[in-house]
């Protein structure tokens, strides 16, 4: 294994000066996801230098990057191997980084079945605020009060520690792959899945957007072509996933703030205002909606889920809001990882 070099000593020196000085850090790499999440006041602490695949032994089925590395790269080196990383995670432009993707913990289509981020993590480096480097998961099973840390750094924006380098889970790519497109109403979509979700289908990916029921076939060439049969419909592109993904589709460039709902799978159609497209096989409803943040997040509430705003600057809390016990979970990791609390303050709550 490569060592770090200077990269991780000049990322370590920084932190260990904003610790002094009780300068608030700004962490990012690419920036590709800084709509996300509240502003953060402070000095921008840029991972890009630190970058560049550490190990990659196909055989393994495990890839490790420094955060720095741009996620374009790690992909294309598992491509040339014919391996993936099967969540899908969205870039949200060219300059996304290895780091950004743990750290956000988006997933893209296929998450449902196939796992999120967080899933594939096996291990991670993370500069803490206690001015120390060290070493989580993987070979070394290291944790802080019993927390696996290596995953709860998925989805942890920055607010935890320098995500430094992170070891992965990866699978070969499917032999075969169909992407297919059958008109139905939403309603009846949701239906449909339900009951294929009880059935030997090979599905790797379902989504309504207002007019049809897009669905995606992966695996063994004979269970795929059968699916095909049985199911019927048009052949389409494979890139509308990765339009899906990526919010490039039409649902995205229209008007209005942009909202994710996370639902149970078996949840109908929600009576919101605004466009509706399902993803995730009916998990993921993204929201096009001027309507009030309180009436969206009740109804998420209502049905068993939770309501996150995607569009920068519309709301002061575009997380949804923690009960008391889990904001005191989030408090007292955040506490015994960076005391001082200088890590990305308020990207997630401001209470954090």
């Amino acid at each position: 294994m490569q060592h770090d070099g200077d990269a991780s000593a000049a990322l370590l020196e920084h932190v260990n000066h904003a610790l002094n000085s009780s300068t608030a850090l700004r962490i990012q790499g690419g920036n590709s996801k800084a709509f996300l999440g509240r502003n953060v006041e402070g000095e921008v602490l840029d991972t890009r230098a630190h970058r560049g695949i550490v190990s990659y032994d196909p055989t393994e089925l495990v890839i490790t990057a420094r955060a720095g590395t741009p996620l374009a790269e790690l992909e294309a080196a598992l491509d040339a191997a014919g391996q993936m990383l099967t969540c899908e995670p969205a870039r949200h432009g060219d300059a996304a980084t290895v780091g950004g993707m743990l750290a956000t913990g988006l997933s893209g289509p296929r998450r449902p079945w196939s796992g999120a981020v967080r899933d594939l993590v096996l291990g991670t480096r993370l500069i803490t605020g206690t001015g120390k480097h060290l070493r989580f998961g993987g070979e070394v099973m290291k944790n802080v009060a019993g927390y696996d840390l290596s995953r709860l750094l998925a989805g942890s924006f920055g607010c935890l520690g320098v995500i430094t380098e992170v070891s992965l889970k990866v699978l070969p790519k499917p032999r075969q792959c169909l992407s297919l497109r059958l008109e139905m109403d939403a309603a009846l979509a949701l239906r449909k899945l339900a009951e294929w979700g009880q059935q030997p289908i090979p599905l790797s990916a379902a989504s309504h957007d207002g007019g049809a029921l897009h669905l995606r076939l992966e695996g063994g060439e004979g269970s795929v072509m059968a699916a095909r049969e049985r199911l019927g419909g048009e052949l389409i592109k494979p890139a509308y996933w990765d339009d899906l993904r990526e919010q490039r589709l039409d649902f995205f460039a229209t008007p209005g703030p942009l909202w994710r709902l996370s639902v149970p799978t078996s949840t109908d159609v929600l009576a919101l205002p605004g466009d509706q497209l399902i993803d995730w096989g009916g998990a993921q409803r993204w929201l096009k909606s001027d309507a009030d943040a309180a009436l969206i997040r009740q109804l998420a509430t209502e049905v068993g889920g939770h309501a996150t705003c995607f569009t920068a600057g519309h709301c002061d809390s575009p997380f949804h809001p923690l009960s008391p016990p889990l904001l005191r979970y989030h408090q007292q990791l955040k506490a015994q990882l960076d005391p001082q609390g200088i890590f990305n303050p308020g990207r997630l709550y401001s209470e954090v």
